[in-house]
């Protein structure tokens, strides 16, 4: 959608109507909150539009941050055409249409900002059909979107346009909303302090969430009342928070989930837990994950670590939610606090690397089996030594192929059960030592 100059006036009463979020939307960039390390007097944006020099650009960042405001304000003081579309609502034809305004313009020596809402929603080919209307200068790209672009653009089309990061907004820039909002509307909002904390937090950085949850309370008010927290919450519900099971959201929790169990954090572990069965997370992914945790990151420092976590698993699945969701956080603090160790983790890993190094090496002849009497002629099983009948249980025989010669793939810490691991490895290998093996 373009600007246009003769586009029919709004009647004010109507204008009245529209939505907080919208009648409230910045005049210039000088206006927008929350964003200062690009719009700011020595922001990113505000440098380009000094030099008069615009490059395409991903503006990335969660909903409610700015991202369309910017980018027609941008426009307005770069002195260029606004194009708006939707990657959601477009598709080839409707690019195409775009394309050719932005040319025709072109050649009377206007250029284009084109606008791309929800860009990472077009597939692989359609993206690639704005590289060259980049490259000839056709049109300024301008995309907005959700999600990590590194995962969900084309390499060539990132390689031609810089990604600004839009942050969240603070407690402070969301504040500084709601006293905007007041202004207009001159009222102030009906709320106890604490229901006005309360109201920034359920926003969760949303500038445009902020306002609407402002609007509904001054919908919802009666005369003379003040709502504290608790009338707060039953009067707005409460704001779903942001996450996506297949997207950004998802990942960046889990792997803070992962990394706090990692790092011995049983308080922060149980906090991203406890996000993410809010969230709305299937539980029994998170059962599984939590295995994952066991076997590669306590592994053998605490063998009942996985036990744990495979009970806790079928607990859930027997008990359901939310009795089952607290066996899961038995397990995560299980985890957390057990002692670490990923040895065995990197010695598969080594040994994978060697088996994929090396080839179809035959073990040696003394441990393979002899069935028939060719076999027992090419010296299979001969000078095989049975462990339970030599001294300590023990023959001290090497079984890796002639030609790798012995290896060495797990190394175990001395922390936990392993710590006993250690004593037999060393024990084992003193005396294959003294007998004389490899």
């Amino acid at each position: 959608m373009s600007n246009d100059l003769f586009a029919p006036r709004i009647p004010q009463e109507v204008a009245n109507r529209r939505p907080l979020a919208d009648r409230l939307r910045p005049q210039t960039l000088g206006e927008v909150t929350g964003q200062e390390h690009l719009t700011g007097d020595d922001g990113v944006l505000r440098r380009m539009i000094e030099s008069g020099s615009l490059g395409s650009m991903i503006f990335w960042g969660p909903p409610g941050t700015g991202k369309t405001t910017v980018a027609r304000l941008l426009s307005g003081e770069a002195g260029l055409a606004f194009e708006q579309i939707s990657a959601i609502f477009s598709g080839v034809a409707d690019l195409k249409k775009v394309f050719e305004s932005a040319r025709l313009r072109r050649m009377d020596g206007r250029q284009t900002l084109l606008f791309v809402d929800e860009i990472h929603r077009f597939n692989r080919a359609q993206q690639d059909s704005f590289l060259p209307v980049m490259e000839d200068g056709t049109v300024i790209l301008v995309g907005a979107t959700t999600e990590n672009p590194s995962f969900e653009l084309n390499a060539a089309l990132l390689s031609r346009a810089r990604v600004l990061t839009f942050k969240s907004h603070d407690d402070t820039s969301l504040e500084e909303l709601l006293k905007r909002a007041e202004a207009t509307e001159q009222k102030s909002l009906p709320l106890t302090p604490e229901a006005r904390i309360s109201l920034l937090r359920m926003a969760d950085g949303d500038g445009r969430a902020v306002l609407t949850l402002a609007e509904e309370v001054w919908r919802a008010v009666r005369q003379g009342e003040t709502f504290d927290t608790e009338g707060l919450t039953r009067i707005v519900q409460r704001r779903a928070p942001v996450y996506d099971k297949a997207q950004d959201g998802h990942y960046n929790l889990i792997s803070a989930l992962h990394k706090s169990v990692r790092g011995s954090d049983p308080d922060a572990a149980l906090y991203y837990l406890a996000r993410m069965f809010d969230a709305g997370e299937d539980p029994l992914y998170l059962g599984r994950r939590l295995v994952r945790m066991a076997v590669e990151d306590i592994g053998l420092a605490d063998p009942q670590a996985l036990v744990v976590c495979n009970a806790a698993k079928d607990a859930y699945d027997y008990l359901g939610s939310p009795e089952g969701e607290l066996a899961l956080a038995q397990a995560c603090v299980y985890l957390a606090t057990a002692p670490k160790s990923n040895a065995v983790y990197t010695a598969f890993k080594a040994a994978t690397m060697a088996a994929k190094q090396n080839g179809s090496l035959l073990p040696p002849k003394h441990i393979l089996n002899a069935p028939t009497k060719l076999m027992k002629d090419e010296g299979y099983n001969e000078g095989y030594r049975y462990d339970h009948d030599e001294p300590d249980a023990f023959s001290g025989q090497d079984y890796f192929p002639e030609k790798m010669g012995r290896q060495t793939f797990y190394d175990p810490p001395e922390r936990g059960f392993e710590r006993d691991i250690r004593k037999r490895l060393d024990w084992w290998a003193k005396l294959r030592k003294e007998r004389n093996q490899r």
